[in-house]
């Protein structure tokens, strides 16, 4: 079962319920579910190589609250941002704005700007990090086995 776009996002707390959360695929649902967007947005920066190394590191440390605290849940969206760090990154180093697509849905120029490429470089460290992580991977097939 992927991401369950018809939950009620606005009136779910899913630490308190966490059994409503689905793993989804790659970035699924991270700007929705809740108290975590809240928790973890703030930190999420990707300008400058310094600016994205802090937020990777601060996401990271996250990552290792929820996991102290038994909380799946926000060890994966944790997880989805760092993901997202690296797919935005990538994508501002690869097209100017961040913009793949003109107004008419052609494909723009591809330039490479080598500060948000290291930006991404960072953030897929840390991502790499997590999604080989043996702990994180027990937890999610039992989290997936668990709820779907």
């Amino acid at each position: 079962m992927g991401f369950d776009y018809d939950e009620d996002f606005e009136n779910t707390d899913f630490r308190d319920e966490p059994h409503k959360y689905r793993v989804g695929r790659g970035e699924q649902g991270v700007l929705m579910v809740e108290p975590y967007k809240s928790e973890i947005l703030p930190h999420w920066r990707f300008k400058t190589p310094d600016i994205a190394r802090e937020s990777a590191e601060k996401i990271h440390e996250l990552f290792e609250q929820y996991r102290h605290n038994d909380d799946f849940v926000g060890m994966d969206m944790a997880r989805k941002f760092i993901q997202m760090g690296y797919t935005r990154s990538r994508r501002y180093a690869n097209y100017k704005g961040g913009k793949k697509y003109d107004k008419d849905g052609n494909v723009n120029k591809r330039h490479i700007d080598d500060e948000k490429a290291e930006s991404a470089r960072i953030f897929e460290e840390k991502w790499i990090k997590i999604r080989e992580d043996e702990d994180y991977l027990e937890r999610k097939k039992a989290h997936q086995k668990k709820y779907g």
